[in-house]
């Protein structure tokens, strides 16, 4: 047994060996893993082994598509037999809203190179006439899909492993992690059997790792109180069922080969073929979260008592759609833990706070994720960066306000949507109101309709003030929704008037210190602003890509305001305090405080805010205060709106005239009752954030989770004006050897009068697909849709004609200058 390694993964399960076997691959032989008990003795062993393709997250979708092409692959390299049957797989969809989410979900995967097929439900029953499909809309067919054995294809990567050096060790149980500065020492006990249960033996074990991965599965809370970090993964209970043979399949085998797997969305089950049966495989409403705080010792590979009665409606659905199977009695049951995550994407990359610790842990299908998760978490690990965005599947995107309830209730909620509609603009109501700024309830009494971003209520758009309960729920859609009218009425008021948004949930840090100043401009790509001025600027990571995008206050020498996205408040600081510590000794002290709870923000903006804002300054000019001459754009300045202190940023999201208003929080009732009598006079418009997103796409204004990510540039973002090539930052010379691979542009959509593109949709020049939106939605000023996105540098020139896809068909597209809204930006410096 090896002392010491350069990594060691800590769990035995599908994910566990795919990570063990990518971190060989890519160089890292030095490897050990650590298994509990068996492999695939968790979750893994009752896994049913759907590999389903279907994901609207852009990074998920290359996860699950590389898995899909790495599992094929497996036996040629350990000439084990992962047990991959390549059936195909048949969504299918009863009404036309989901048909609609099908063409969406089409869009992304048309973007990652996923082949599809539409099929009416004429082509359905044809092609395999065991299901009944009259009350069918359509279909969506995946044929490279299918379903693999999961204990076969774990065994198979960890031979794969071993042949490259990897040491497997089982009956290890971890008890302690301990970071000495430069390397993890993990101590444990080394398990044995004794009357059918797993106890310690008394003999332990000490390893030291440069690095660890914790892939626990079901034991991640387990993993969270030994690490003193919070890990919202907790398991849920999966039923499934298997059928005795049902006949009819078994004669339409016998002429057809194996039938596909099925899905029929809209009765929340899949379904697939197993010895001549049927396993149904349903996520029915009421299903518990379990080991909210550890596994039982006794709990092995072991089973929870079936609830037949939770899912018998799916279990007559399934009679309905193939009804041959009422005839095929039931042979086996399974009712066992999978993890879930409060939005259903896992934990993979840097666990918060702590050094060359990585968590890959919360997959709720996780065979389909694993092979693609020990390939990029290897490339993370091995190189500093993916070749793809995972910031979605950051395990920091949750900070620590998450509870062990919040994560129960959102992960039982998660587990019961799995196929309910997906629409874009969907928000779920497990856990709401959390987290609420103080003026929530008088914008909820003035009609809004609230987003949810990093626990925070914000509000997404406004309608009537007696909307009735569920309102926002009925307004949602694939295409223009209820809520879009709304959005366009905010926007258009805006632009016309004045319009105030609440952005209090941006994240806020205060870094200060001796070596603040020189930290900060190494830690950025622009140059730093002087003191009362404001710069737009972005942290690289080591690859030269885009970590985060930060507007930089400076309000003294040596203290620096930082405004950065509100739904990556804890990745920032994570991120700040990390780099800040690392560059100690080459910068001196920098202190990173984040203030985002002691901070609310309202942004005015309009060709009227400053009118609204002269009626509350107290000065003794007031009407000069927020001239150009005393106040000009991207400069910031502590002034009195009546009795609120506050530090006005002149700056504006939408484009127009504005200003952030960042005031103490606990004044923030004060000052919204302010703003809005000021306002009267010219008709201050709430606005949300669907109508802001909108508007700040007609400036060509990029997004940090959309536009901006770890897997472009700045320069690939085209924004070269905010980097500063004369001076040296982090990751310059990589941004540098980059190159521009592909560029950002702005497009305008000649689409259907029903939708507009949601960002997700694939651009074509002819035949060819040469990019993809990041960003859609409508144009007020232009009267049509509008997006942002990458193209190969060839077709980025304004005037550049494309094809976007949305709904299926192909609509045209135009390259236009980037801020085709006002490009002089004449709207944001006028005077007053």
């Amino acid at each position: 047994m090896r002392t010491q390694v350069k990594a060691l993964v800590v769990g035995g399960g599908a994910v566990g060996a795919s990570i063990a076997y990518h971190l060989a691959r890519a160089g890292w032989t030095d490897v050990a893993l650590l298994e509990r008990d068996e492999l695939t003795s968790g979750s893994t062993w009752h896994a049913a082994g759907l590999l389903p393709l279907f994901n609207m997250s852009y990074a998920t979708s290359h996860i699950h598509d590389y898995s899909v092409k790495f599992y094929k692959t497996l036996e040629e390299e350990t000439g084990l037999n992962a047990g991959f049957s390549v059936v195909g797989n048949l969504r299918m969809a009863q009404s036309r809203a989901r048909m609609d989410e099908f063409e969406l979900y089409a869009a992304t995967a048309e973007t990652v190179g996923i082949p599809h097929e539409w099929l009416t439900p004429a082509q359905i029953r044809e092609r395999w006439p065991l299901l009944r499909t009259e009350d069918l809309r359509g279909a969506l067919f995946h044929p490279t899909d299918g379903y693999i054995n999961p204990a076969d294809v774990t065994q198979a990567m960890a031979k794969g492993a071993r042949q490259r050096g990897v040491e497997i060790l089982r009956k290890r149980q971890v008890d302690s992690y301990e970071w000495t500065g430069g390397e993890w020492i993990v101590r444990g006990a080394i398990m044995a059997e004794r009357g059918g249960n797993l106890v310690p033996s008394g003999e332990e074990f000490e390893i030291r790792a440069e690095h660890v991965v914790t892939a626990t599965g079901n034991h991640a809370q387990r993993t969270a109180k030994l690490l003193g970090i919070k890990i919202p993964a907790i398991p849920v209970e999966h039923q499934y069922i298997v059928t005795e043979p049902d006949p009819a399949l078994v004669d339409w085998r016998r002429q057809n080969g194996e039938h596909p797997v099925l899905r029929d969305a809209d009765a929340r089950w899949y379904v697939r073929e197993e010895r001549g049966g049927w396993i149904l495989g349903p996520y029915e409403d009421g299903a518990p979260a379990r080991f909210p705080f550890d596994v039982p010792d006794s709990f092995r590979a072991d089973l929870f008592p079936l609830d037949l009665e939770r899912i018998e409606e799916e279990y007559l659905s399934m009679i309905h759609r193939i009804p041959s199977s009422e005839t095929a009695g039931l042979k086996d049951d399974y009712n066992g833990p999978i993890c879930y995550t409060p939005d259903g994407n896992p934990l993979v990359g840097p666990a918060p706070g702590l050094r060359n610790m990585w968590l890959a842990e919360g997959f709720s299908f996780g065979i389909t994720a694993a092979g693609g998760t020990g390939h990029y978490l290897a490339q993370m690990m091995v190189d500093g960066e993916a070749e793809i965005d995972m910031a979605s599947l950051d395990p920091r995107r949750y900070g620590d306000w998450v509870t062990t309830e919040y994560a129960m209730r959102k992960n039982e909620e998660c587990y019961s949507h799995v196929y309910v509609l997906h629409h874009p603009d969907e928000e779920r109501a497990a856990c709401r109101p959390l987290r609420t700024a103080p003026c929530h309830d008088r914008m909820k009494a003035r009609g809004a309709q609230f987003g949810c971003v990093n626990g925070w209520e914000r509000p997404n758009y406004f309608g009537p003030p007696d909307a009735p309960e569920g309102f926002d729920r009925d307004a949602r859609s694939f295409r223009r929704g209820g809520w879009w009218q709304y959005a366009r009425t905010e926007a258009q008021a805006l632009r016309e008037g004045a319009g105030l948004i609440d952005a209090s949930a941006f994240a806020k840090h205060w870094v200060s210190g001796p070596g603040a100043a020189a930290f900060l401009d190494w830690f950025t790509c622009n140059r730093l602003p002087r003191v009362g001025r404001i710069n737009l600027t972005y942290a690289l990571t080591e690859a030269g890509t885009v970590r985060t995008e930060y507007t930089i206050v400076r309000r003294r020498e040596d203290g620096f305001y930082l405004v950065s996205a509100g739904a990556w408040a804890d990745y920032d600081r994570d991120f700040l305090r990390k780099a800040a510590e690392d560059m100690r000794g080459t910068f001196g002290e920098v202190l990173v405080h984040d203030v985002t709870t002691q901070w609310g923000v309202f942004a005015i903006a309009g060709p009227k805010s400053r009118e609204v804002l002269n009626r509350l300054v107290v000065d003794a000019d007031p009407g000069t205060v927020l001239s150009n001459a005393r106040f000009p754009w991207l400069s910031a300045r502590d002034i009195e709106l009546k009795m609120c202190p506050t530090l006005a940023i002149r700056v504006a999201y939408t484009g127009e005239l504005g200003w952030e208003l960042h005031h103490p929080v606990e004044m923030q009732n004060y000052l919204f009752d302010r703003l809005m009598e000021a306002g009267e006079p010219d008709r201050l418009t709430l606005v949300g954030a669907r109508a802001q997103n909108w508007l700040r796409q007609e400036k060509s204004y990029r997004a940090f989770g959309t536009e901006l990510g770890r897997d472009a540039t700045p320069l690939e973002a085209d924004l070269p004006r905010f980097v500063d090539l004369s001076k040296e930052f982090r990751g310059k010379r990589a941004m540098e050897e980059t190159g521009i691979r592909s560029k950002c542009v702005t497009l305008l959509v000649d689409g259907p009068e029903d939708a507009d593109p949601w960002g997700r949709e694939a651009l074509y020049a002819g035949e060819t697909r040469v990019g993809r939106l990041t960003s859609g939605g409508y144009s007020v000023a232009f009267g049509k849709s509008i997006g942002l996105g990458y193209v190969r540098p060839e077709h980025a020139a304004p005037g550049t004609r494309l094809m976007v896809r949305m709904q299926t068909r192909l609509w045209p597209a135009e390259v236009v200058e980037d801020s085709p809204y006002d490009p002089k930006n004449a709207r944001i410096r006028v005077d007053g």
